[in-house]
């Protein structure tokens, strides 16, 4: 087994297989920072992991979304799993649209104790948004180990 997959098979025993994960988001502001300069947002979200991908149920007119449907690149954080990567972000629209049907019936089993509560699905602004990572570093025991991901290439130094 390669480096690269041996990595893939711990994200997804980490963050895989049904489990809710809390992310740090960050995206960039549509406001000017200092100097002009592009301006970081940063907020924590419920996301699932499968197949280099975490996915987000939000709405459409969220800041985070009109922020990323601007400009796509993103970098996430996995609470307290020393887990940190970049990536792309797409709204896969509304969580209703049938082309979703398969990640909404996964969504809703993963967040079961509160999507309903959090989430109108009859709202069409009730979106998916889908985060495909580019690059990302996995650090275990406390940087005993490392994986350096170029998910795009598939291979880990």
């Amino acid at each position: 087994m390669s480096k690269y997959e041996e990595g893939l098979k711990i994200l997804d025993e980490k963050f895989g297989n049904g489990k809710d994960n809390v992310i740090s988001l960050a995206t960039i502001s549509l406001e000017k920072g200092a100097n002009d300069n592009p301006k970081p947002c940063v907020r924590d979200v419920d996301a699932y992991y499968d197949d280099k991908v975490f996915y987000i149920v939000t709405h459409a007119l969220s800041s985070k979304v009109k922020q990323l449907v601007n400009n796509p690149d993103v970098a996430i954080s996995v609470h307290f799993e020393d887990f940190f990567s970049s990536g792309i972000a797409k709204n896969l629209g509304w969580v209703l649209d049938p082309k979703n049907a398969k990640i909404r019936d996964t969504m809703r089993k993963v967040f079961q104790e509160w999507y309903d509560f959090a989430n109108n699905e009859n709202d069409e602004n009730c979106c998916i948004v889908a985060v495909y990572l580019t690059k990302g570093t996995l650090r275990i025991d406390h940087g005993a180990e490392f994986y350096h991901f170029d998910f795009e290439k598939n291979i880990a130094q």
